[in-house]
């Protein structure tokens, strides 16, 4: 009998310990019909907590209350989509209220989407929509298996006489393969675009850019010798370099110029987003290089490079494109407002969709 009590007043102690511990239940982030956001975080031992986000210029501190949930409320955000995090006590971390991370490697950020008043093109809206496929592939090159995503468009048949030009799109450094999908909507994008008639039905190929512990620029052989075959057994592609297009942001938009530039007659189209170029790859391919200005303006049919004017990458993206124009390579510019983020990344694709396979 006593032993019985024991029990029962040691499992009420513990239930009130639980119940004691467990953080209140809270919503973050939470969009406004006016388009403000609320943010929260809960800890009662932080001293202090702040909010990063490319929605502001610089961090701002929340307010805490007395069940130590911390918020802020951020008024009239423009609609999009964006990355954001916490800073506790110096700490950067991503909301842990928000299932919507960020897909990196190196830093730890969660996703805000703040619909337009009328959709945006990377919104999900009431049209025909294309598949996510992960697959696996052997890289021959890396001699190691690897993840690919892969999107077919609305209506795809493996097995019907249909066959689609091909994208290949490269994430930016620290990203992943999931990056372009699950912060960039480039699945949605592609949707909304096909629905339109602004843009071919096509496959899009997004592989993982970061072959470390290999040397970087393996990643061009990873990509020619074993993606594209990978995806050109399995898949109904159209064959030849018109119907091949490359393109990616920032580490991938380097990447993008190498693998284009260094097999154009693999690729008509070539699409480079804010390329980071500091690195010996480019050195060795574009310092002493002298291409064939003729022959390369004849195999690709569109070659643009694509940057903010706010974007720490400018100066030296400016440098690049009068690097090319000087080589005679025909070229097309695209300067925006706004910075090296996928705000910028979204729009980007966006406007290459609707350019190549025409």
């Amino acid at each position: 009998m006593k032993s019985s009590k024991l029990l029962v007043l040691i499992l009420l102690l513990l239930g009130g310990f639980a119940k004691a511990q467990r953080p209140p239940i809270i919503v973050s982030p939470q969009v406004h019909a006016d388009k403000s956001v609320t943010f929260r975080y809960f800890s009662k031992t932080a001293k202090e907590v702040k909010l990063s986000g490319e929605f502001l210029k610089d961090p701002v501190s929340l307010s805490k209350d007395t069940s130590g949930v911390w918020s802020i409320t951020v008024p009239s955000i423009t609609p999009d989509i964006y990355p954001y995090n916490f800073v506790v006590d110096g700490t950067g971390v991503s909301d842990p209220n928000n299932t919507y991370v960020f897909a990196n490697e190196r830093f730890k950020r969660s996703i805000v989407n703040i619909p337009g008043d009328k959709p945006l093109v990377h919104s999900l809206q009431n049209v025909p929509h294309g598949k996510i496929t992960y697959q696996l592939y052997n890289s021959k090159s890396l001699n190691t298996t690897r993840q690919v995503l892969v999107y077919t468009p609305p209506n795809f048949d493996a097995s019907g006489k249909t066959k689609y030009p091909v994208l290949y799109l490269i994430h930016g450094g620290s990203d992943t393969e999931e990056t372009w999908t699950k912060v960039g909507n480039a699945n949605f994008i592609a949707d909304n675009l096909i629905a339109q008639g602004k843009a071919k039905p096509m496959i899009i190929v997004m592989p993982y850019g970061n072959v470390r512990p290999a040397p970087m620029p393996d990643f061009t052989k990873d990509v020619v010798n074993d993606v594209i075959p990978f995806i050109e057994e399995n898949y109904p592609v159209k064959a030849g370099s018109e119907n091949r297009a490359v393109a990616g942001f920032s580490v991938g938009g380097g990447q993008t110029l190498h693998i284009g530039f260094t097999n154009t007659d693999k690729f008509g189209y070539i699409c480079s987003y804010a390329p980071f170029t500091a690195t010996e790859e480019f050195k060795k391919n574009f310092d002493n290089w002298t291409p064939n200005a003729d022959l390369i303006n004849k195999q690709v049919k569109l070659f643009t490079i694509s940057v903010g004017t706010d974007d720490f990458l400018y100066e030296s993206v400016k440098k690049n494109i009068a690097m090319f124009e000087e080589k005679k390579i025909k070229i097309k510019p695209l300067i925006v407002s706004g910075g090296h983020t996928w705000m910028n990344c979204k729009l980007f694709l966006a406007n290459s969709l609707q350019e190549i396979f025409k």
